[in-house]
């Protein structure tokens, strides 16, 4: 089976912190090559959700399967090998250049004390030129930007030759010509992805399906044209949307405003 053909399944899992139940009963599947966004306000569950499919947080209840591996009873250098993580959370900033941080990413497949490969070497220069980063190679990780470190993280989970990437906000610091660069290059790939997205317009253009959480629960999945409804957007995000249609990409765009703020509007209109 090619590396691409493996699907994500995420079935019944549930997940405490402490005491504190913070998702429940999730369940969703991600196909072949498809990209699936996980969607929602601060504090729903997603980086959660994500924790548990990239095995940094045990669920309770329920499974994780890539393929028909369930990925809890992988070892950590197995489970490295087949999911690449991008996480909002920088790496420190010791003094790694970003050839040695992307490097890194070859560690899930090369035995204890087993030195760097000219095929290696080949893997990370391929990960750094795609993702723009080439040039920056010999540069201290810790003196990039915001943007250029997310860049480099991404290049890092490219260098693993993922059979799953795990994105959690892969466009957080990123200027716009970045966002679309990233997301880009995600696409293209091919690569069973699960990803949370923050900006819905970006939700709507690269992701196939999308689940959406709420206090800890789905409570919406579909495609973005069925789960992006100015119902579900009201009820979870509490705003007023406003569907529109991109003008080059053809795909659903969003507009919103604050529900106060309509409801102030429409006041004023009628003299209130």
């Amino acid at each position: 089976m090619d590396k691409r053909d493996l699907p994500l399944d995420v079935s019944a899992v549930s997940i405490s912190i402490e005491t504190k139940r913070i998702v429940e009963d999730i369940h969703l599947r991600v196909e072949p090559g498809e990209i699936v966004g996980l969607i929602g306000p601060n504090g729903s569950g997603k980086s959660t959700l994500l924790r548990s499919v990239y095995r940094m947080l045990k669920p309770e209840a329920g499974y994780v399967r890539l393929g028909e591996s369930d990925v809890w009873k992988m070892s950590a250098r197995e489970s490295a090998q087949h999911t690449g993580v991008v996480v909002q959370e920088s790496a420190s900033d010791f003094e790694f250049t970003v050839n040695d941080v992307v490097m890194m990413g070859r560690t899930p497949h090369k035995g204890l004390l087993e030195l760097d490969s000219p095929q290696d070497e080949d893997i990370v220069v391929a990960a750094l030129r795609r993702v723009n980063m080439l040039s920056f190679a010999n540069r201290y990780y810790g003196t990039l930007s915001g943007g250029e470190k997310q860049r480099v993280l991404m290049a890092r989970a490219l260098a693993q030759q993922p059979k799953l990437l795990v994105l959690d906000e892969p466009t957080n610091h990123l200027d716009i010509r970045y966002q679309l660069e990233i997301l880009d290059l995600v696409q293209h790939l091919g690569l069973t992805t699960l990803v949370t997205l923050h900006d819905l317009n970006l939700a709507a253009i690269y992701c196939h399906r999308l689940y959406m959480l709420k206090a800890g629960h789905i409570v919406a999945s579909g495609s973005p044209l069925e789960v992006l409804t100015p119902h579900n957007l009201r009820d979870v995000f509490e705003v007023e949307a406003f569907i529109g249609k991109h003008p080059t990409r053809g795909h659903l765009q969003l507009s919103f405003c604050a529900i106060e703020s309509l409801t102030e509007k429409i006041n004023l209109e009628r003299g209130l």
